[in-house]
């Protein structure tokens, strides 16, 4: 399934935050959103999701596939948030709720989505938790968030995106706060279950060494705008927009890798 977006605007307290970005997402591809903080990357993600601030005003066209989202009734919309379309936001130690049970969080929306009883709940639960590399699936689903490592809960997180099947899955700067080796350890997982599962998904990120690594196509904002799009290998060897190129002479080694990295094969700690 598609995700477009076209000519959208968000106005808040009077200030336009968006100014008019175009977006397409294909299933089983990544795209990557980069810029730097402020530039109204995690602004675009919330929009599809209709998890804009009390009083935004926007305009334009969010498409996921035939169905135009910005016009949906708020219970149509809530069948799409969870369940067609996810998100796996920056931290989480503050997306997980540290007083319940891993458990409990991956099978309430599922649930409530997909109408599964508890008993098969559970048992996606922990299916899900294995595809995201939770060693121990069966014991790792009655603890609590603390008891994870940073990379850990991150990949919890992308599990509990996962539950109700999305056909397209928002990952917001979802490698911030990991180092080297377990950042490397989540994207290869996002690679690997885009290719699997099919998965339409746009990786929100300030850093274009991220999009080098996993991105088929790279979207580059700038203060609400979208300056430059298109192939990873076009964009970050050849930038069109000086705006780009600020950001890739930023970087210690701004050279792409020739292809996106394979499926996940090692585990993070």
């Amino acid at each position: 399934m598609t995700l477009d977006i076209t000519d959208l605007k968000v106005t808040i307290g009077g200030k336009e935050i968006l100014r008019g970005v175009d977006l397409s997402l294909q299933e089983g591809r990544v795209h990557g959103l980069a810029g730097e903080s402020g530039s109204g990357k995690t602004m675009t993600g919330l929009a599809v999701l209709g998890l804009l601030p009390h009083g935004s005003r926007t305009t334009g066209s969010i498409a996921l596939g035939e169905r135009e989202l910005l016009t949906l009734p708020p219970k149509e919309l809530n069948r799409v948030r969870g369940g067609e379309v996810a998100m796996v936001f920056q931290d989480p130690a503050t997306s997980l709720h540290p007083m319940l049970t891993i458990g409990k969080q991956l099978t309430e929306h599922m649930r409530h989505h997909l109408g599964l009883d508890k008993r098969e709940a559970r048992r996606r639960a922990v299916e899900l938790l294995g595809k995201v590399r939770i060693p121990g699936a069966e014991e790792a689903y009655g603890r609590f968030p603390h008891q994870f490592s940073g990379g850990m809960r991150q990949r919890i997180a992308i599990a509990i995106a996962l539950a109700c099947s999305p056909k397209v899955l928002i990952a917001d700067e979802p490698t911030t706060a990991l180092d080297v080796t377990v950042q490397a350890g989540v994207l290869r997982l996002l690679r690997g279950l885009c290719d699997e599962l099919g998965l339409a998904v746009l990786l929100v990120t300030h850093d274009l060494g991220v999009m080098s690594a996993v991105a088929d196509e790279v979207s580059v904002m700038k203060d609400g705008l979208v300056v430059e799009t298109g192939p990873r290998g076009q964009v970050l060897r050849e930038p069109a927009h000086p705006y780009t190129r600020s950001l890739l002479d930023s970087l210690p080694d701004a050279e792409p890798s020739p292809e996106p990295a394979p499926g996940p094969r090692s585990e993070d700690s």
